[in-house]
C-alpha cells in the first residue's frame, strides 16, 4: 500500500499519474490508458479496463479508488439548461450547470463551497463560504455532467421562438447528445482564490488524453484577484472573463468589495498584461444590469472610456433575482440603450440571454447547500445595502 487509504485517481493529472504508476513499477504509458478510460470512455471500474493487465487491475483495486460527488438532485429547465446538486464527501453540497446551445454545450463549474468574496448581487456570496474544492471535486463535475447527459439523453438546444403558447416541454428540442464542449469556471466560488487546484483541474480538462478541450474553450471568471491573474498568464493562459459590473471605483467598491484591495486601474492593467502585446484574444468583461444602479447611458460612456485601449468584449447580463436581495433587473429598453451606447463607442458588446432561471440556475443564482463557516449568511439576512 502506498498510503493507509486508497488514492483517488480523479485527483491526478497526467504527470502525477505517471509518477504514480512508476512508483508501482509500471510503465509511464499506463497513465495515458487510465486517463482515456476515465475521461473519454466514462469508465471508473478498473475491472472494465480491459487493456490493463489483471495484476495491475487488482493492484489498483487495492491501492486506488474513484471517489466523486453524489448527485442529490437533477433539474431540467424548459430551455434545456440542466442543474445538478452534488453532495461532497464532507456533506456539503455544490451546484453545477449545463447550458446547451446549437453549436456547443457549456458547463458552469464550481471551484469553492460557497464563495470567499462578498459581491452584493450574488446568491452564492450571500450564502457565505466553507472551503476550496479539491482537484477531484472540480474535475468530477465535468465527468458527472457528461455521464448524466448521456444517461438521460439530453442534448438539444434552446429555440429562438417568441411564442408564448408553447408548453414547457416544447421549448426544448432534443437533437442529439451534446457533450460538454466548453467549460466556464463561473460556478460557485472565486477560482483564483483556489489557484493551484483550479489550474490543475483545467490542465486536466485540456489534456489530449482526458477531455481534450482547447484553451479557448476553457474560461476562468474572476472578480479581480490581480496577483493571481498575472500568475495565471504564466501557468495556464485560458480564456479570461472579469466580473466588472461598474465603471467607477466608488460604485464597484460597493458591488464587488474586492475592488477596495485591487481597484479598477490595477485590474485593467493586469488584463492588458494577460493578453499581451499581440492581443490574440479578447478579455470578456461581465456586467450585470442592475436597475437604477449601474445602467445609465452616462455609465455606459464611462465604461467605454475604461476599455478604449483594451481588446475587450462586454457581456451584459440581466440581473437574476433571488430571495432577500434588494436589486432589480434593468428593463429591456434600458439594456438596449446601454448596448447601443457601447457599440457606438466601438466596444464589442453582446446581451446574454437568461438561461435556467426557472430552476435557479441562471448567472448569480447558484447557492448549493453547505455550512457557512463565515456566518456571512446570517449577517446578510440582517442588513440591507443602500445604492440610492
Amino acid at each position: 500500500m502506498l498510503d493507509d487509504s486508497p488514492i483517488n485517481l480523479l485527483s491526478m493529472d497526467r504527470k502525477t499519474m505517471e509518477s504514480f504508476f512508476l512508483d508501482m513499477g509500471e510503465k509511464r504509458f499506463r497513465a495515458k490508458q487510465l486517463l482515456q478510460w476515465i475521461y473519454q470512455r466514462n469508465v471508473v471500474n478498473v475491472d472494465e479496463m480491459t487493456d490493463l493487465s489483471k495484476s495491475l487491475r487488482k493492484k489498483l483495486g487495492l491501492e486506488a479508488c474513484f471517489t466523486m460527488p453524489e448527485i442529490v438532485s437533477q433539474q431540467l429547465s424548459k430551455d434545456g439548461t440542466c442543474k445538478w446538486l452534488l453532495k461532497l464527501r464532507d456533506g456539503n453540497c455544490i451546484e453545477t450547470v449545463y447550458i446547451p446551445e446549437k453549436d456547443r454545450g457549456t458547463l458552469c463549474v464550481s471551484s469553492q463551497v460557497g464563495c470567499g468574496l462578498n459581491c452584493t448581487f450574488c446568491a452564492t456570496a450571500r450564502q457565505g463560504y466553507n472551503r476550496n474544492l479539491d482537484v477531484d471535486e472540480i474535475i468530477s463535475q465535468v465527468w458527472i455532467a457528461n455521464n448524466a447527459l448521456e444517461s438521460i439523453g439530453v442534448g438539444g438546444y434552446f429555440q429562438d421562438d417568441d411564442s408564448t403558447n408553447q408548453s414547457s416541454n416544447s421549448t426544448f428540442t432534443v437533437d442529439q447528445r451534446r457533450p460538454v464542449t466548453n467549460v466556464v469556471m463561473m460556478g460557485m466560488g472565486e477560482p483564483l482564490l483556489n489557484f493551484d487546484n483550479v489550474v490543475a483541474s483545467m490542465n486536466l480538462m485540456m489534456d489530449d488524453f482526458s477531455f481534450g478541450l482547447s484553451k479557448r474553450r476553457v474560461t476562468l471568471s474572476t472578480a479581480g484577484v490581480v496577483p493571481a491573474i498575472s500568475r495565471l498568464a504564466e501557468t495556464c493562459p485560458v480564456s479570461l472573463a472579469v466580473s466588472l459590473h461598474a465603471p467607477t471605483d466608488d460604485l464597484r467598491n460597493r458591488l464587488v468589495p474586492i475592488n477596495k484591495k485591487y481597484p479598477i486601474e490595477q485590474l485593467l492593467d493586469a488584463c492588458r498584461q494577460y493578453v499581451g502585446e499581440k492581443n490574440r484574444q479578447r478579455i470578456t468583461f461581465e456586467y450585470v444590469m442592475l436597475k437604477g444602479v449601474n445602467d445609465s447611458p452616462a455609465q455606459a460612456l464611462q465604461l467605454a472610456k475604461l476599455l478604449v485601449d483594451m481588446p475587450a468584449k462586454v457581456n451584459l447580463i440581466p440581473f437574476n433575482p433571488f430571495d432577500g436581495v434588494q436589486f432589480a433587473r434593468s428593463n429591456s429598453k434600458t439594456i438596449d440603450r446601454f448596448t447601443e451606447t457601447l457599440l457606438d463607442q466601438g466596444v464589442f458588446t453582446i446581451k446574454r440571454r437568461t438561461r435556467g432561471d426557472d430552476i435557479d440556475a441562471a448567472c448569480g443564482q447558484l447557492a448549493g447547500n453547505f455550512h457557512d463557516r463565515t456566518k456571512r449568511s446570517i449577517r446578510m439576512s440582517q442588513q440591507r445595502v443602500s445604492f440610492s
